[in-house]
């Protein structure tokens, strides 16, 4: 995805294109599909693989040219000398960064070389063995060969950032403006956890009133309520920007569960049916599904079939799934109710504001672990299970519900 701006468009905007500050509101510039990258499996060996791949932003192929970026342009160096130095000169021919198809280039000796070249030259033509091996062509005239956009310039090159670099706070504010409620709560809360860690009170009063307090006075007033520092600053024009971008919230639903990920827990003397018809409506929208147990192995259902572990709960932190089932079973909902690891789980994917799902007797749970059923996000079990799921995977496609009043929640 990316946008892509008209070149007449270049300075149609109240902010430069150039200021890696800026976004680019999604309302004035609509994202286009160009292209897609498919990671289809893990790699096999870490340091051969991820620590050694040389990313290098001036890797393109021939119709891209590169923006006056200051950022990209910076790193059209830096990333080639990182590669020299972090992985060697011939970085080029370890296996992870060599193309899958063979070319010939200039490359010539070196630490790490694993050609073996013969001759005594490295380019040509040459005046000592005057014959072309298909190397790269760099003339203007090779049809293939990297040609820079032709563009026209005029006026004086100076050090100097054009005016709109200027205005600090504008986006800042179009972002606040454009957050949910709870949202909002969490941009609160984050400033304030981090400037209580601050012991230099004139740090936090500076944080507060020269740059808060220009982004929105609704969010200088909710942080000064949290670190115990007055609002002394006023910016009368932060309050007067009115604009927003819905893109830039996360407070609306997804189409798709696709790749969402939804721990059920369970021990011996669970429904299985239940497991069952609810894992199998999740698998068919492409989400991943884990049974999460008091052991390692398999437990077994009410029904006496195994149903495999793929982990136990010391080894499954609620933070890596964006669900919650827990289905029901006497002997299961018994055992879980008296397992203090099992509550905290679920009790952190709750504050969390994830999903969760109950049926039957894993109702009992949710008073276990001071939730109830009217809460958003909560799925309780119906007669039908078809029905039941449906309502469940509706759920996951909100992914958050951070409405929920999490107070009580010792978590």
């Amino acid at each position: 995805m990316a946008f892509i701006v008209e070149e007449a468009d270049e300075f149609k905007y109240n902010f430069d294109l150039l200021d890696p500050t800026k976004i680019i509101p999604e309302e004035l510039v609509p994202v286009k599909l160009l292209g897609k990258m498919v990671l289809n499996r893990n790699t096999d060996n870490f340091f051969a693989e991820t620590e050694q791949v040389a990313f290098h932003t001036g890797h393109v192929v021939p119709g891209i040219d590169f923006t006056n970026d200051p950022l990209l342009q910076g790193r059209l160096f830096s990333y080639l000398d990182t590669q020299l130095l972090r992985v060697g000169p011939n970085f080029a021919e370890i296996p992870i960064n060599r193309p899958v198809c063979p070319v010939h280039n200039y490359q010539r000796d070196g630490i790490g070389r694993q050609t073996i070249n013969k001759g005594r030259v490295s380019y040509f033509p040459n005046s000592i063995c005057n014959v072309r091996r298909g190397c790269p062509m760099h003339s203007p005239e090779a049809a293939n060969a990297f040609r820079t956009v032709a563009e026209k310039v005029e006026g004086w090159k100076i050090r100097q950032r054009s005016p709109s670099f200027a205005d600090h706070f504008g986006q800042a504010t179009l972002f606040w403006n454009s957050m949910a409620p709870w949202e909002k709560k969490h941009i609160i809360a984050a400033f304030s956890f981090e400037l209580n860690m601050c012991t230099v009170d004139e740090v936090r009063k500076r944080v507060l009133n020269n740059l808060l307090v220009n982004v929105h006075p609704d969010l200088a007033a909710g942080v000064s309520a949290n670190i115990g520092i007055a609002v002394t600053g006023t910016n009368e024009t932060a309050a007067g920007l009115t604009a927003t971008s819905p893109a830039l919230s996360i407070a609306r639903p997804s189409t798709s569960i696709t790749g969402r990920k939804v721990a059920v827990v369970a021990v011996d003397g669970v429904n299985g049916e239940q497991i069952s018809a609810v894992k199998s409506a999740l698998l068919a929208q492409n989400a991943a599904v884990e049974i999460i147990a008091n052991k390692k192995g398999a437990i077994t259902s009410l029904e006496g079939t195994a149903i495999p572990v793929d982990k136990p709960f010391p080894n499954a932190a609620s933070v890596l799934y964006d669900a919650v089932f827990i289905p029901g079973g006497r002997a299961s909902i018994d055992t879980l109710k008296s397992m203090g690891i099992a509550i905290g789980f679920v009790q952190e994917a709750f504050v969390h504001g994830k999903p969760i799902a109950v049926a039957g007797e894993g109702a009992e749970i949710l008073e276990k672990a001071a939730i109830t059923s009217s809460d958003p996000g909560v799925t309780v079990a119906q007669a039908d299970m078809s029905a039941f799921s449906a309502s469940f995977i509706d759920s996951i496609k909100q992914h958050r519900f951070f409405d929920r009043n999490v107070e009580s929640i010792p978590v």
